[in-house]
């Protein structure tokens, strides 16, 4: 290798800094795997220049611990605001190769110390899949195998998969475990194929004693990857090893992957993940509020109004948050109600559910178990006048509809018998705790 140009001595200790901070927040496992390869190559203007030992790695950092990099080097010097890092090539500093435990023959993927079981928020729609995944994590041959969480984008899968990983690491410090994405999973062996080396891959995935693969829909149409996929998965379970799995769906309504596959997939423990309730994300609001210490203080008004109005996923929500706390920091503005529709203004409007009278009729219907024709009916049984007058109320509540409008809608009726349903469900609601649930489930979910 050509000799490379000294890196200046200060650089250096900024560097040495750096890497401190970021063994702190990264945890030993995934800094000795990752980042501890990593040179600095010197400073142009605001911009770091950083090698890796190759260029997958040089991704792998960039895609984890960019942000990260950028945010400790201008803790140190607010003027280095860019941070590249690249592969090590010929006119590079020497990047030193990351250590390898001298009984495998690689290091397998790191998983993220900053996701653990005690920083994950459990509620209805998550505790199955928690529960597994504490068992997946513990001591002794697991009651089952695979692990198979599914659900939307953004409801907690991939926590919990580091969550397993870094609790079996504090329980089994010499144990080998591996996280990536099924995307990478095709990447990596493609790549191996291309070099006419999966020996090397193969061997690497499957000498670990817990591998996680995530977004395992990633795959559907990949014929090869999935026929190594297959093989990973029996090797891996038949040596009584490991493995967790993640997918937007269930296996049966994954599309694309082969048949033998989604057998071995559903052959353990099949988990959802369903989207947070109210209550669920009050309490992941209210978990990472208590995080912020003394920093900003967000009043109770804006915690409520965020888990009523940001219902798509956790990840949005937290992010809502962020956006909202670190705008306040910026500019030295308490939060408040109206600070916090300001902010999130864009955001806000894309989630507004412009709910219609229709959408109504067939809830309440499919509610009651009744077809809609019955709503719009002259009929006056109790078990369909009830229901209409609950549908009229809601629509009065939930929609900017006058109550001639309304009354259009539920078969021509005049608007003094809408007039006459809200009243009646509102004294209903008042003494009958029954009709009272039903309006609020009902409300919850045309909400939702």
């Amino acid at each position: 290798m050509p000799p490379s140009n000294p890196v200046d001595p200060a650089v250096r200790e900024l560097w040495q800094r750096v890497r401190t901070a970021l063994r702190q927040e990264a945890g030993d496992h995934v800094f000795d795997a990752w980042l501890a390869p990593v040179a600095i190559l010197g400073c142009d203007g605001d911009l770091v220049r950083l090698a890796a030992p190759s260029a997958f790695d040089a991704d792998w950092v960039n895609s984890n611990y960019g942000d990260s990099l950028r945010r400790h080097f201008a803790a140190q010097n607010p003027a280095l605001r860019r941070v590249s890092v690249t592969a090590a090539g010929p006119a590079a500093s020497p990047v030193p190769s990351r250590a390898m435990p001298q009984s495998a023959p690689s290091q397998p993927l790191p998983v993220d110390a900053r996701y653990n079981f005690d920083n994950f928020i459990v509620g209805k729609a998550n505790e199955l899949a928690y529960n597994a995944a504490l068992t997946m994590a513990e001591p002794g041959a697991p009651g089952f195998n695979p692990l198979f969480l599914h659900g939307a984008t953004g409801l907690g899968k991939t926590h919990l998969m580091h969550a397993i990983g870094n609790a079996f690491l504090a329980r089994h410090p010499q144990a080998r475990v591996a996280y990536l994405s099924a995307e990478k999973f095709m990447v990596e062996f493609m790549a191996a194929m291309r070099a006419k080396d999966t020996i090397s891959f193969k061997q690497r995935l499957r000498s670990v004693d817990l591998l996680m693969i995530d977004d395992v829909q990633f795959i559907a149409g990949k014929d090869s990857t999935q026929e190594e996929f297959f093989h990973t998965m029996n090797e891996i379970i038949g040596a009584g090893k490991r493995l967790v799995i993640t997918a937007d769906r269930s296996p049966q309504n994954l599309e694309g992957i082969q048949e033998r596959i989604l057998s071995r997939m559903a052959w353990g423990l099949v988990a959802d993940i369903n989207p947070a309730d109210y209550e669920l994300r009050l309490n992941i609001l209210q978990a990472k509020v208590a995080t912020l210490g003394n920093r900003v203080q967000v009043p109770d008004d804006v915690v409520e109004f965020l888990a009523r109005k940001i219902t798509a996923n956790v990840r949005e929500l937290e992010g809502a948050l962020n956006r909202v706390t670190a705008f306040a920091l910026l500019i030295g503005k308490p939060i408040t109600l109206e600070f916090t529709r300001e902010t999130l203004a864009d955001l806000l409007r894309a989630h507004e559910k412009k709910l219609t009278i229709d959408e109504i009729q067939r809830k309440v219907a499919d509610y009651y178990g009744l077809r809609l024709a019955d709503l719009l009916s002259e009929r006056r049984a109790r078990e369909v006048a009830r229901p209409r007058q609950i549908a009229m109320y809601l629509a009065k509540k939930m929609t900017p509809r006058s109550l001639p409008e309304i009354g259009r809608r539920f078969g021509n009726r005049d608007h003094t018998t809408v007039m006459h349903a809200v009243k009646k469900v509102e004294e209903l609601r008042a003494k009958d705790r029954e009709i009272d649930s039903d309006v609020a489930t009902l409300a919850r979910l045309l909400d939702g």
